[in-house]
């Protein structure tokens, strides 16, 4: 299994607009973080987590010309206002691209994307040719590809994480749920949001991070999601020996 991370960033990405701080000026490639998302390959499978706001960006970078399914986070704009962007995907590949997501998510989507999923008429423009499935936290399979749903507390929402393999994917956690933890407890990689350093009322910050990772205690943690607090060179040197920073473009084969 093959992860690619399209992007590490928050909702603003970094360098985020209007600011003149030392990382949003830094010339380092590992302090540039596009919105968060990872491509999941396998068995000739390419499944993307999340729709980012810079989808288009991130496939031109990579190369990524095959996009045969898409796992949902929930339906925040930086996590899903790329969907537009897969009609290329549609029509050079000529394939119906199913993506999958909780049932808040799914509403949240029809009713933001409704010339997509509800017939209703756009007058020019392609329209993405998508099948949207409801998932539960019933395993299930893409391409082979084991994928566990994962409940997670994002503030006051209810949103999805994904276990594939032994291997975790957790983004915007502000809260992992006891039934969720016992389904974390050993794994290969732990990929985890930690935003910055102060608390947040929707996201782990550092040390919240830090401490699930203790708990939790997998093989090797990777943090994503990342603000402009993070200068990537130096949160690194003080990180425990088997947690790292992501970066864009930062691939694993596992």
């Amino acid at each position: 299994m093959k992860i690619l991370f399209l992007g590490t960033g928050t909702s603003t990405g970094v360098p985020s607009l209007c600011c003149d701080c030392d990382v949003c000026l830094s010339s380092d490639p590992k302090n540039k973080r596009l919105r968060a998302s990872v491509l999941i390959s396998e068995n000739g499978h390419n499944m993307l987590i999340d729709t980012s706001t810079d989808l288009r960006q991130q496939c031109l970078t990579h190369r990524v010309q095959h996009i045969h399914s898409v796992l949902y986070t929930h339906h925040h704009a930086d996590h899903v206002h790329g969907i537009d962007e897969l009609r290329s995907f549609n029509f050079f590949n000529k394939i119906v691209i199913p993506c999958y997501a909780n049932a808040p998510t799914v509403a949240e989507l029809k009713k933001n994307f409704s010339y997509i999923f509800t017939g209703t008429k756009q007058i020019g423009g392609g329209i993405p040719q998508l099948e949207l499935h409801t998932i539960n936290e019933e395993s299930f399979e893409l391409g082979g590809i084991p994928i566990q749903p994962l409940e997670i507390t994002h503030g006051k929402l209810d949103i999805a994480g994904y276990k594939i393999h032994n291997t975790a994917y957790i983004t915007d956690c502000s809260e992992i749920p006891e039934k969720t933890k016992n389904k974390l407890h050993g794994l290969d990689l732990l990929i985890l949001n930690a935003l910055g350093y102060d608390p947040h009322p929707t996201h782990f910050n550092l040390h919240q991070a830090l401490a699930a990772i203790e708990t939790l205690k997998p093989k090797r943690a990777i943090l994503t999601h990342i603000n402009h607090k993070f200068d990537h060179s130096l949160v690194s040197k003080d990180l425990p020996e088997n947690v790292e920073l992501a970066y864009d473009g930062l691939e694993l084969n596992l």
